[in-house]
């Protein structure tokens, strides 16, 4: 059966259980195709179904003419809550993404000028980010409850900071992170230092230099180098850098919080120079 012969809502119904990239495809077919594939109707279904709440708490009204037109709009990050969170929809998912700025989590004294400082960033998407001068209790805590992210989803929860040059104290002690949902809970550590997460990329490339070695001598130094160190700092496309804090998976926790934590309150040394931009929440792909 000619697909052109399908009545117009029943192929955008079709269209509907695709992807946005499909939709697009098919957009290229012909000029009957494309009328149907640009549909509100189509569109509509990659909206979140609380988008009228989400446009309502834009920091800047967007305009739009059509549903595509509104969901390429919300691919991009915009500001919401006075600033204080930044909201997008994943294009390829079409998944709710989160970030909380370094305001809207709760940082340990970061009302006391003589540990963090509040300054503008060029670099930052927020009006301002928090700087760490000097401290030895480290504690970044962020809460989002369930209902504002897509259901069924794998979400991972990322601290989103750097290093100023000046940075020292974060290679003595790593942090531990967590992640806590309902009656989930997972735990870890991190180092929030580029200089140990480089050591463990050479350690980890002197071990493919050994091709004699057997491969239970190489696992086995390898779940020593994970077992030891933990995670690290990773650089991003837009200049920051990020480190894991946990992922859960989104379904079954009606109105539930997940809270998220990094801390290192163990040591008594003294460390400065983190600069933090916030907490993002993304589906894990």
């Amino acid at each position: 059966m000619n697909l052109d012969h399908l009545p117009e809502d029943c192929f955008a119904h079709i269209l509907s259980f695709t992807s946005p990239g499909d939709v697009c495809r098919c957009s290229l077919v012909s000029w009957s195709f494309r009328t149907m594939a640009d549909s509100d109707s189509v569109w509509e279904k990659f909206l979140p179904s609380d988008h009228a709440e989400i446009l309502s708490r834009l920091v800047c009204p967007i305009t739009y003419s059509s549903n595509k037109e509104l969901f390429i709009r919300l691919c991009s990050p915009n500001l919401i809550d006075g600033g204080k969170k930044m909201f997008s929809i994943e294009k390829s998912t079409r998944k709710k993404c989160y970030m909380l700025s370094a305001r809207d989590v709760s940082i340990t004294w970061s009302c006391n000028p003589l540990y963090w400082t509040w300054r503008p960033l060029l670099q930052s998407r927020f009006a301002e980010v928090a700087e760490l001068r000097t401290i030895w209790w480290l504690e970044i805590c962020g809460t989002m409850n369930t209902q504002m992210l897509s259901p069924k989803t794998v979400y991972g929860a990322y601290l989103i900071a750097k290093l100023a040059d000046r940075a020292y104290g974060f290679d003595s002690l790593p942090s531990e992170v967590s992640l806590e949902v309902g009656n989930f809970k997972s735990q870890g550590t991190v180092y929030l230092s580029t200089r140990h997460d480089q050591s463990r990329k050479q350690a980890a490339a002197a071990d493919l230099e050994h091709e004699h070695f057997s491969k239970r001598i190489r696992a086995s130094r390898w779940r020593v180098l994970e077992g030891n160190h933990g995670g690290g700092l990773c650089e991003r496309k837009d200049g920051w850098m990020e480190v894991e804090i946990g992922s859960f998976y989104n379904e079954g926790f009606a109105n539930n919080d997940v809270k998220m934590s990094l801390k290192e309150v163990k040591g008594a040394h003294l460390k400065g120079g983190l600069i933090v931009e916030g907490i993002e929440i993304r589906p894990k792909i």
